[in-house]
């Protein structure tokens, strides 16, 4: 890996929100190619141009209704019938009517078309009956014209839009590649099995940082999470080129600060990458960081560095990682939802403090939840996303601020 700036230097800790811009702008930078899919295998993608009809929709008058479509006046004469699926032929003659089934294309030279509930036969055989003044069908482009568009490019790909661009006639749709992130587990503390004990402790965020990654619609091989990796800077170099040779995201756990085993900085540096953001000003979270490397191909890559915490790591994932992974698939930075505080919220001084709440969306407020240490998760497994109270304030029941929403699934809307 070659840097455009040569070895990383460290930097003060920026506002968390100019982090979270900065990082959507490194993204977008690095935004990933645009790929032909199958529409069965788009599910959780971004689109990478717009979607647009290539008829009109409806491409031709169909029946809203099951009846007789009629032309002229009655009673009529009945002379076929038209099934959905068939082109029928016109009505060329006043008095008759053909039976028709919803869906069914409506056939050139009807006046109208009369509701089968709403109509009865006469004792000669004929239909009769009073239509509707307004029209029971749809009519050609009601819906959508040929080349409207219908969603912009850096829409999320989910099953409504995939029934949609089915319904427009696509059979693949160009969207942006998926991400490739791998997972590197710093910290010879961690145990991978068991229960913690005798001074080693239970590693959380190897089988959880995966599934939030696939979340922000990222793959992860399970090749692809290495750790426990040793506490020596020839493993952290080591560990880190070989990630970076197939993953476009490398995200780390622990090493961030500047302690005597703490080798993420000097592996960095080793490798030659610059810093997008080096500490934010945020709690919990603060020595988390995001690094880019420019490949001997031209390809940027990255590097998230999550703090060993494991409340702090999932601050620095939506603080950074979520932006960046928004930018790399060209989706638009996500606008921050607003919710109403039902209880105070204590401020973090100089640094913006992210509280996780739990929201109860009938009333639009947002409960503070118990068990929030850095090192807790307890209070992440119950809570619905982040209250952001920006720097120097305090949160009050009744203010209005900016929450951070943990991701769903791939494609799910949230709020």
């Amino acid at each position: 890996m070659a840097s455009t700036t040569g070895r990383a230097e460290a930097s003060p800790p920026v506002d968390w929100e100019d982090a979270r811009s900065r990082a959507y702008a490194a993204g977008r930078e690095g935004a990933l190619p645009a790929v032909e899919r199958p529409l069965a295998e788009t599910d959780g993608h971004t689109l990478a141009e717009p979607l647009t009809p290539r008829t009109d929709l409806p491409a031709f008058p169909t029946s809203s209704v099951d009846g007789w479509a009629v032309r002229g006046a009655g009673p009529w004469r009945v002379v076929g019938r038209v099934l959905a699926g068939t082109a029928p032929g016109p009505l060329t003659e006043d008095g008759t009517t053909v039976e028709i089934a919803t869906g069914a294309m409506v056939p050139v030279g009807t006046s109208a078309v009369l509701r089968v509930e709403e109509s009865r036969r006469t004792s000669r055989g004929l239909v009769d009956g009073v239509p509707r003044p307004a029209p029971e069908w749809r009519h050609p482009g009601e819906e959508a014209s040929a080349g409207e568009e219908l969603l912009p490019a850096g829409t999320p790909v989910d099953p409504a839009l995939i029934g949609l661009a089915a319904s427009c006639g696509h059979d693949t749709l160009r969207v942006r590649r998926q991400p490739r992130a791998a997972l590197l587990v710093f910290g010879d503390e961690l145990l991978t099995a068991g229960p913690p004990g005798d001074g080693r402790v239970r590693d959380a965020l190897g089988p959880a940082v995966p599934a939030w990654l696939h979340r922000y619609g990222c793959q992860v091989a399970p090749a692809d999470v290495v750790g426990p990796v040793a506490d020596t800077l020839a493993a952290h170099v080591d560990a880190l080129r070989t990630a970076l040779t197939h993953a476009d995201l490398v995200c780390t756990t622990g090493g961030t600060m500047h302690g005597p085993v703490d080798h993420l900085h000097p592996a960095l540096a080793e490798l030659g990458a610059e810093y997008v953001v080096n500490t934010v000003a945020v709690r919990p979270g603060f020595p988390m960081l995001l690094a880019r490397l420019v490949g001997t191909d031209g390809r940027i890559r990255y590097v998230a560095g999550l703090p060993g915490n494991p409340q702090s790591a999932i601050v620095a994932l939506v603080s950074l990682v979520a932006p960046l992974l928004a930018g790399l698939i060209g989706r638009p930075l996500p606008v921050l939802p607003h919710s109403t505080l039902a209880e105070p919220i204590a401020g973090r001084g100089d640094h913006t403090h992210l509280a996780l709440v739990r929201l109860d969306r009938v009333a639009g407020t947002a409960h503070p939840v118990r068990h929030v240490g850095s090192a807790m998760l307890r209070g992440l497994a119950g809570a619905d996303g982040f209250a952001v109270i920006r720097p120097g304030t305090s949160g009050v029941a009744g203010d209005r601020v900016p929450v951070v929403p943990l991701p769903l699934l791939p494609g799910e809307r949230t709020w």
